[in-house]
């Protein structure tokens, strides 16, 4: 771990040569995830080419190293220095809220750096976080995750404590931030089928299941990348309670305001996450 926060603290050239160096290593030689990358784009993009489909390819591990390293950054970085790199467009969305003793759930995608995003808007907002994770088997990783995400005073939540968690917390004014676009792998987790990026998909239905629970407003986080080591975000009014538990547009339109997202910047998605598994059409 001193070793870690050693490399955490060197400036953020040196950080990026070292992202240039793991490019070369992981796209390069290793090939890290290369084919399920490239299924996943020829999938998505059925109209683009193989040599714009490359260039995409390309771009987004580039992306994905300057995430890694940005991450580790995380462990050392100032409040001042995580302020000036990522800027939200229009905190007024949040701000509100607050301002009327309310709290918010918070709806993000894998689009870098949504790491930054959760450490920052813990910085600025004038109210807790609580962010949703899944614990991972390596407990080296989990610590440095954890170390990373809370050294701002967010609150980590396990996925599988959510419902109680809510409960538990329903008098405190907060945000509650969590990443909705990941695969739903537990076999216990409700799924949601719809059409996404050209191809059948199932999204993480819990996202919905927590907005029903709290009765808060949902609002969509996204993050857009000006430069390297510099980001913006723009919050979406998703919803305003209260919601039906027959009614799915919140959830049809979070998807909708992804893909949109997606298509405008393709290489700033994740790309390497297995989204789309054999069994996704399963449904509980």
């Amino acid at each position: 771990m001193i070793l870690v926060r050693l490399i955490s603290k060197l400036p953020f050239g040196a950080l990026y040569a070292i992202s240039d160096f793991l490019y070369f290593i992981g796209y390069r030689l290793i090939g890290y995830r290369r084919k399920m990358v490239w299924k996943n784009l020829k999938n998505s993009f059925p109209e683009k080419g193989d040599i714009e489909l490359r260039q995409i390819e390309k771009d987004f591990y580039r992306n994905l190293c300057d995430y890694a390293v940005e991450t580790l950054k995380l462990l050392t970085i100032s409040r001042d220095e995580l302020e000036k790199r990522l800027v939200f467009t229009n905190p007024d969305v949040l701000m509100k809220h607050a301002a009327n003793g309310q709290s918010v759930l918070n709806l993000a995608s894998h689009h870098f750096n949504w790491e930054w995003l959760l450490t920052t808007a813990s910085i600025i907002f004038p109210v807790e976080t609580d962010f949703v994770y899944q614990p991972v088997n390596n407990a080296f990783f989990e610590r440095i995750s954890l170390e990373s995400r809370t050294r701002f005073g967010a609150r980590a939540i396990k996925r599988d404590e959510v419902a109680r968690e809510m409960v538990k917390r329903k008098n405190v004014v907060r945000n509650v931030a969590l990443v909705g676009d990941q695969y739903p792998g537990y076999k216990h987790d409700k799924k949601f089928p719809t059409k996404f990026m050209n191809q059948d998909t199932v999204f993480f239905y819990g996202s919905y299941q927590v907005a029903i629970l709290t009765q808060f407003p949902m609002v969509y986080n996204r993050v857009r990348k000006i430069k390297r080591g510099y980001y913006e975000v723009t919050s979406l009014q998703l919803a305003n309670p209260p919601y039906d538990k027959n009614d799915n547009s919140v959830l049809e339109k979070y998807i909708h305001e992804v893909e949109r997202a997606i298509r405008e910047r393709p290489s700033e998605w994740l790309w390497s996450h297995n989204r789309w598994k054999k069994r996704h059409l399963e449904t509980t």
